[in-house]
């Protein structure tokens, strides 16, 4: 029987959706559970100015500790897990620091910024966010900034983004599309989670679908089991290969335990408020993460399980992270 955490620490986890690393001190819990690389969202709707800000403060920490690292290439990441490192990937939830102009993207791939969502749930000048109104598809605009993106080899990230406006965008990517944290409609069926089709389409492209913990998106259950979480892995894979299904946890600052309730309600109302949740879509909290997995340190409870649910020791170490490295290699190359 292969033992669960000589499998952990010996292979390469990447939860490539981190807004809980808004608050930098949650690098420890990262670094705790054994995460190889972790990508913490740098900006949604902001424009460039808070996004250059929140690049550099991130240089800055990262300069100062010694167990991060800044990666930006798939050698960089296993190089990060030779040495015993975090590597952290930068990480735009939305187009909002792209502004007007989509050449900025050059300008912040060489400042490390490596994957851009196309849309946060609404709409936007790129097309239709998941939790819109209507969803027309991608504009001219959207056009213009998949070329770029391409061209400057940034990853095409169609999470929160409407099903026609992802669908145009695979269409017009030459590079892989992923959908960094999604889960299957077929199972919890939501407005944010995905039909078939489209995650059928996104694997076509040779890229994969993160699958997400956040529990509005897994169950009815206010308090989702792992089990019920790595349903939706089960599910994926079934549906379009142990190839296409990696992990995008999303782990954020306002679920429990790391905001009180009261603190969490306050933030629930704000984006209530926004516009960006609609409460259809998005239970009030507390927000509890699947039981076993509730924050990143307890990542190994979830190579343990998927052990156990029959998952074979190479597929376990596809999902966990290596499926990530080579789609992040198809398109950042080495």
């Amino acid at each position: 029987m292969t033992d669960a955490s000589e499998l952990h620490r010996s292979a390469i986890v990447i939860d490539a959706v981190c807004p809980l690393l808004h608050v930098k001190k949650y690098v420890d819990w990262y670094y705790e559970g054994g995460v190889t690389m972790a990508a913490p969202t740098i900006a949604t709707s902001e424009g460039a100015a808070h996004a250059l800000r929140a690049i550099a403060s991130w240089k800055a920490a990262i300069a100062s500790d010694e167990r991060l690292v800044q990666v930006d290439n798939a050698a960089g990441i296993e190089a990060a897990k030779r040495n015993g490192k975090l590597g952290l990937l930068f990480h735009f939830q939305g187009t909002g620091p792209i502004e007007d102009e989509p050449e900025l993207v050059h300008a912040y791939k060489a400042l490390g910024v490596g994957i851009i969502q196309l849309a946060y749930n609404v709409k936007n000048r790129v097309g239709d966010g998941a939790d819109e109104r209507t969803d027309a598809g991608i504009s001219y605009f959207g056009e213009r900034l998949i070329k770029a993106m391409n061209e400057a080899r940034i990853l095409v990230d169609c999470a929160h983004t409407g099903v026609q406006t992802s669908l145009d965008a695979i269409e017009l990517s030459t590079r892989p599309v992923v959908i960094s944290h999604g889960n299957p409609r077929a199972i919890h069926d939501v407005k944010r989670n995905l039909p078939d089709h489209l995650i059928k389409a996104v694997a076509a492209t040779g890229g994969l679908v993160g699958a997400v913990g956040f529990p509005g998106f897994i169950s009815a259950s206010p308090r989702p089991t792992l089990d019920q979480f790595i349903d939706h892995i089960v599910y994926m894979v079934d549906l379009i290969g142990i190839d296409h299904v990696a992990l995008g946890i999303d782990y954020y600052f306002a679920q429990y335990p790391v905001m009180t309730d009261e603190e969490a309600e306050r933030c629930y109302q704000e984006q209530l408020k926004d516009g960006r949740w609609r409460p259809g879509t998005y239970p009030p909290p507390p927000h509890y993460y699947p039981q076993g997995i509730e924050t990143p340190q307890s990542f190994p409870n979830l190579t343990a399980r998927l052990l156990q649910r029959g998952f074979a020791p190479e597929d376990v170490r596809k999902v966990l992270g290596e499926n990530w490295v080579r789609v992040y290699r198809a398109v950042w190359g080495d």
